[in-house]
């Protein structure tokens, strides 16, 4: 078996056709690596962010680790109940992924909240648009993956409220 989350189980959720299942979760395996990955970036953050401003930034970035690491876990079992196997290891994360590694070590808050941003910007939109494609195959994990977004937005404002500018401009 590969290192992705593939349909291994003869059952899937009732209801739900082995075609459609195995869409969905190739679809929820994405979007499980998106989200460790964004749970170590922010941890990352938390743990080498500096200057002004660094304690509110500190203190912010622990309740969005806790709720991403809570959302992996939700999208986890899914795959498991749709008939999957949930594959987090290290190496098979780094093997999944699409996107380049986050680059800042020690840095000043602006730096990485606007770094942080960008990273937003990524998961948020593929969130939005596995939401697109699960309306037809589950509505299940459709309505999961919204559930997720408005928080993982949320969570973007509130690094986005440390970056902009009173014209409405962000930085970077």
């Amino acid at each position: 078996m590969s290192n992705s989350s593939s349909k291994v189980a003869e059952f899937t959720a009732p209801g739900v056709k082995d075609q459609a299942a195995a869409d969905t979760i190739a679809i929820l395996d994405e979007r499980m690596v998106a989200l460790i990955d964004l749970h170590l970036t922010l941890k990352h953050i938390h743990w080498n962010v500096v200057g002004p401003n660094f304690i509110g930034v500190h203190e912010m970035l622990d309740p969005q680790v806790s709720a991403v690491q809570e959302m992996t876990d939700t999208i986890a079992e899914r795959i498991a109940t749709m008939g999957g196997v949930p594959v987090g290891t290290p190496q098979s994360i780094v093997e999944r992924r699409t996107w380049q590694d986050y680059s800042i070590g020690k840095g000043l808050v602006t730096d990485h909240l606007t770094a942080l941003d960008k990273v937003y910007n990524g998961v948020n939109k593929d969130h939005r648009a596995a939401i697109d494609k699960l309306g037809e195959l589950d509505p299940v994990s459709e309505d999961m993956i919204t559930g997720q977004l408005a928080d993982l937005e949320q969570f973007q404002w509130f690094v986005r409220a440390h970056i902009e500018s009173s014209t409405g401009e962000l930085k970077g």
